[in-house]
């Protein structure tokens, strides 16, 4: 059988490789987008995002599905608080409408940016496994099914664990100290009310020395919860969070001396615990211009999520990369170093605030350092 070609190949089919699917096709380009996940609607997307003036909202505007993102905003979505252990409000900060960062649903916005595409576009069921130059710019990439692809232009989107990146750097992401348990509360007003009115309706934090609970409200009713525990990297390794009693009871020894209506947040979860490690790549990850090959988003500079920047970045990288190529017709080499030379230090940049507000938000005075970054950011 002949190996398969495509001028422009997207490894991934996050937020940022459909942004930059899509602002190809908006200037006339086509590219092939290959995702490990069977389907669309293989797993949940995860819970709300609020999508920046500064980099999600102009890469929407450049995919031209500004207006259609801003009917997926929730209301009230911006709503910010902070609470000490024994479950004090102490930021309550609402959200009056005119704030530059609405809330959105990550699953909704990825259904956007897929129906915007040509059919076809997405190969499901696509997991690339590896990726070998063959000269001139192509690569060959191979898949989990033992079949491969060629191609002028080898895109890694492909997160965390990128199999595209070895072409480029041998980065590797490492454990920042930090863990998540992650949990969902369905139809909270209903059924979980103390915990409802405790989130409120947009994003709580409630912070003390080395863990924390951040939940926000999504557009279903429910609450997405995420405890936060700096353990060390094998802290997990003897907790079988399969047996939800069993994760609980663990993650709550943590919490003895915290406020009940705190810790209900994760005593009264309905469904499995997921267990989460936070990793990143070096602050400052960057490369030297390989020819016919670049990354995005997390491929290119994870980073701890306590900026939450991530998604957004990796929007504003697929649609800067989509105007550069569309910019520089026949000169690939072009675009790209155009493309990396705004990546690099934006990368480095949002690494180095995201882990600076790890400190914040879990440090030794804490919540204090987050009650003084919000005073001194208006909020």
């Amino acid at each position: 059988m002949t190996t398969p070609h495509h001028p422009i190949a997207i490894v991934g089919g996050g937020l940022g490789g459909l942004t930059l699917a899509r602002v190809l096709h908006v200037n006339g380009v086509d590219a092939a987008v290959f995702d490990l996940d069977a389907s669309p609607a293989a797993r949940t997307q995860g819970g709300m995002l609020d999508i920046h003036e500064d980099s999600g909202q102009p890469a929407l505007r450049a995919a031209g599905l500004y207006e259609e993102f801003r009917a997926l905003v929730h209301p009230g979505g911006e709503s910010t608080r902070v609470l000490d252990k024994a479950g004090t409000v102490l930021l309550d900060d609402p959200d009056d409408g005119t704030g530059g960062r609405p809330e959105v649903d990550r699953g909704q916005l990825r259904d956007l940016l897929l129906g915007s595409l040509p059919e076809g576009t997405v190969r499901w069921g696509a997991k690339v496994t590896g990726a070998r130059p063959l000269g001139g710019g192509r690569h060959e990439a191979t898949l989990a099914d033992g079949t491969s692809f060629t191609t002028d232009l080898l895109i890694g989107a492909d997160g965390a664990w990128s199999r595209v990146r070895p072409l480029l750097s041998d980065a590797q992401p490492a454990y920042v100290g930090i863990s998540f348990v992650e949990v969902d509360l369905p139809d909270a007003d209903v059924r979980h009310p103390v915990s409802a009115e405790v989130v409120g309706g947009g994003m709580m934090m409630a912070l003390g020395a080395g863990k924390g609970f951040l939940a926000h409200r999504e557009t279903d009713g429910s609450l997405h919860i995420y405890v936060a525990l700096a353990v060390p990297e094998d802290a997990f390794d003897g907790v079988d969070f399969t047996d939800t009693e069993a994760g609980k009871a663990y993650t709550l020894e943590h919490f003895a001396d915290w406020d009940k209506s705190l810790r209900a947040l994760l005593a009264d979860a309905d469904g499995p615990l997921t267990p989460r490690q936070i990793h990143a790549l070096p602050i400052g990850h960057r490369w030297e211009r390989v020819p016919g090959v670049t990354l995005l988003g997390d491929a290119a500079h994870l980073m701890s999520p306590f900026a939450g920047v991530g998604a957004n970045l990796a929007m504003l990288d697929g649609a800067e990369l989509g105007e550069a190529l569309a910019a520089h017709p026949g000169d690939t080499e072009a675009a790209l170093a155009a493309y990396e030379e705004k990546l690099f230090p934006r990368g480095e940049e949002s690494a180095a605030e995201s882990a600076a507000s790890g400190v914040l938000m879990f440090g030794e005075d804490a919540p204090q350092g987050m009650l003084d970054f919000f005073a001194s950011h208006g909020g």
